[in-house]
Order: structure tokens, then sequence, then C-alpha cells
């Protein structure tokens, strides 16, 4: 029978769980904490914004082209598209479903490589973070036979 890894995730925590097969349920593998991207925009960075030229008489403040938070989801985004690409290296599981918000299920698809996305076989534009295992367990139904 063939395992089934689950991540369920968003910017700032997320668990892994795997499934072996029909009436197996949900086991977990591991829990990722990533308390940055909890944190406000002012908080992640260590200097005020600096300050350029602007046209005429007044001044332009330096705008970064990602906010500190959005960086903090990427950094977060990239260490489960590792964690992801051990297991496959492993030959840890067979399939994935990718459970994240909208937002972050592109931060984390972008950082996935392509051998991973093969086995990539359902997704759910949702946050069931804070879901109980009987509600995941629901939500997961077409994706997953638990």
């Amino acid at each position: 029978m063939s395992t089934t890894w689950i991540l369920v995730s968003n910017a700032s925590s997320g668990k892994l769980f795997k499934n072996t097969g029909p009436n197996k349920g949900l086991e977990i593998v591991k829990e990722f904490e990533h308390p940055q991207s909890r944190e406000k925009n002012l908080d992640l960075v260590s200097d005020r914004p600096g300050h350029n030229p602007g046209a005429g008489n007044g001044h332009g403040a330096f705008v970064p082209a990602t906010m500190p938070k959005e960086h903090e989801a990427e950094v977060f985004a990239l260490e489960l598209a590792r964690e992801l690409d051990a297991g496959r290296v492993g030959n840890r599981f067979a399939r994935l479903v990718l459970v994240a918000p909208p937002a972050f299920l592109g931060q984390l698809n972008g950082r996935l490589n392509d051998a991973v996305k093969g086995l990539v076989s359902g997704k759910l534009e949702k946050d069931y973070t804070r879901a109980s295992d009987k509600e995941l367990a629901r939500h997961l139904a077409s994706c997953v036979c638990l």
C-alpha cells in the first residue's frame, strides 16, 4: 500500500501527516512552527526605512520590494519544501496532498521542485491548521480515503 503525506499549513505553522491506506486514519509525522511569520512588519526590521531623493522638494521613503512578513512566509515555504523533498528522496511517500490558504499555497508551490510537484495528488485552499483530527478527516475525504 502506498503512503500519502498530507501537509496542513499556513504561513506560521504546519503539520505533516501520513496515511498508509484506507481506514488507517492520519498519523502525525512532524510539526512545524515559524513564529517570525506572526510578528508585525515593524518588529521584523532592525531599522527605520531608508530615504531616497524624491522628485521636487519632497523626500521619499524607501519601500522594500517584499514586506518583511511576506519574506518570512517565503522562508517558511522554503523550509517546508525542503522537508517534502527530503521525504521524496527517502521514498517516504508516494502521494502528496497540500492544504493551505491560497496565498501561502502559492508561495509553497513556487518553492517545490518539479519532482515533488509531480507527486501532488490534491490541493485544498483552506487554513485547517486549527481543525480537529475529525474535522480534518472530513475535509480531506475528497482527496484521501482515510
